[in-house]
């Protein structure tokens, strides 16, 4: 039978959960993830997890912090002036911002506090410092 390896473009279907079983993601119900194993596009975990999984075969893994999002950086968390952002603009604590960058990628800010002259900002991914659990099923190799 045939087994994904690196190179391959896959299909799959997921469930992603918190070790408390929060789920924060799944595919139910929807297209089935693609992606190709080995270029990058999904954190390194899931990608080495689905790396020798048989075609129809389904697992559930555990993966840890360093092959997930990474831990959390306070270095990441910035403090910026109220004046750098367009009056208009209605922040309020909690809300995710997106700051769109010269390359053309977005940056996505949970804002943490707002003072009467700052906005602190947390740029660090939501599910960092997080271990990962997910349910994944192969039932494609393209």
């Amino acid at each position: 039978m045939t087994t994904a390896k690196k190179g391959d473009t896959v299909k799959v279907h997921y469930t992603g959960k918190l070790e408390d079983g929060t789920v924060f993601d799944s595919s139910e119900n929807q297209e089935p993830l693609q992606f190709t194993i080995g270029s990058g596009q999904v954190i390194s975990g899931f990608d080495k997890s689905v790396k020798g999984l048989r075609l129809n075969e389904s697992t559930t893994i555990k993966i840890p912090v360093d092959e997930a999002y990474g831990q959390r950086r306070e270095d990441m968390i910035v403090t910026a002036d109220k004046d750098q952002f367009p009056d208009d603009l209605d922040i309020q604590k909690g809300q995710t911002l997106e700051i769109p960058q010269p390359d053309g990628t977005t940056v996505h800010l949970k804002v943490l506090d707002i003072t009467n002259k700052n906005i602190i900002l947390d740029a660090n991914h939501p599910l960092a410092g997080r271990t990962l659990i997910f349910d994944i099923e192969l039932i494609e190799i393209v």
